[in-house]
């Protein structure tokens, strides 16, 4: 019974974990968007090796 509970739990924290991610893209996207906008070359490969991370780990948790 403890096996199907911590399966349970793990279950239901990846799945938040993975929520979490998505909002963090959204985030992130909307930042690229605005320093692209600004031409903030600087910023803009900050936030593309940040969204980079932020896509394998989904990667990763949907697997």
């Amino acid at each position: 019974m403890r096996q199907v509970i911590h399966i349970v739990r793990k279950d239901e924290m990846d799945r938040e974990r993975k929520y979490l991610l998505e909002l963090d893209l959204d985030y992130f996207l909307a930042t690229l968007h605005d320093a692209m906008s600004r031409n903030d070359v600087a910023e803009i490969e900050g936030v593309k090796h940040k969204l980079r991370d932020i896509t394998n780990e989904i990667q990763e948790l949907s697997v």
